[in-house]
């Protein structure tokens, strides 16, 4: 009779040792269910569209594609309480031909567009020369997982369709300002660049500029060689 009454007594608590934990499991699941649901939200852009940008020297309307990022506090999540901030950026560009509706994007990638200037340069003897330059972040040089002011800004130069995309400052490099010439159909760039490789642009790095053709652009040529840097410094420290 005892040793029933033992085997009973095992027998309900190790039931109710399983219903507890496989209630705990259940609540853990459901905490875990709710967090990815929550990092989902946090992840999921919210997209807007700019206002048309219209150039009459161009067959193209652009409309800029923005969006509206939610990131948590600190990047922890809690299912109970959880602190947002929100960054917009713009992300692409659509071209769109007034002849006929085509449509297309800039990028076929992720980016943030800082910027975009038509440049046009006028010559007595040739047709004028209508491009457009972009300030674009698409490397995550810093290594921090995400794009943001903190990476290289590169720059960019399509045609006025938005096509023929091609990158005319160096990696790792931060496009600061520029200037066109035209006379020489050209434009300069001024860059900081990462000289002391620490991910960083910041004053202790060096600047340069660097030429591009607006004919054929391609990654620029740096203006200031190795050489006349030497120069400077030694007539500097004299």
């Amino acid at each position: 009779m005892k040793n029933n009454y033992s085997f009973l007594k095992d027998m309900t608590l190790t039931l109710f040792l399983a219903s507890f934990c496989l209630s705990c499991s259940a609540s853990l699941d459901r905490k875990t269910e709710q967090g990815k649901a929550i990092a989902q939200e946090q992840k999921e852009p919210e997209i807007s569209y700019g206002n048309f940008t219209i150039k009459e020297q161009s067959d193209y309307l652009m409309i800029p594609v923005n969006a509206t990022k939610r990131y948590e506090k600190g990047n922890i999540l809690d299912s109970d309480s959880y602190s947002k901030r929100n960054s917009t950026a713009l992300h692409n560009l659509i071209f769109y031909r007034k002849q006929d509706g085509e449509t297309h994007l800039l990028l076929d990638k992720q980016a943030i567009i800082n910027s975009f200037d038509l440049i046009e340069t006028k010559a007595a003897t040739k047709p004028p020369t209508r491009v457009w330059l972009y300030q674009i972040i698409d490397q995550d040089t810093n290594k921090d997982k995400q794009l943001n002011q903190q990476d290289a800004v590169i720059g960019y130069i399509s045609d006025l369709s938005g096509k023929n995309l091609q990158q005319v400052t160096p990696n790792n490099t931060k496009m600061i300002s520029w200037v066109v010439l035209p006379s020489q159909n050209a434009v300069f760039i001024k860059i900081i660049k990462d000289s002391n490789n620490d991910n960083k642009f910041t004053a202790a790095d060096k600047t340069n500029f660097v030429r591009v053709s607006l004919e054929q652009p391609s990654i620029g040529k740096e203006v200031i060689s190795d050489q006349i840097e030497q120069k400077i410094k030694s007539y500097i420290t004299k």
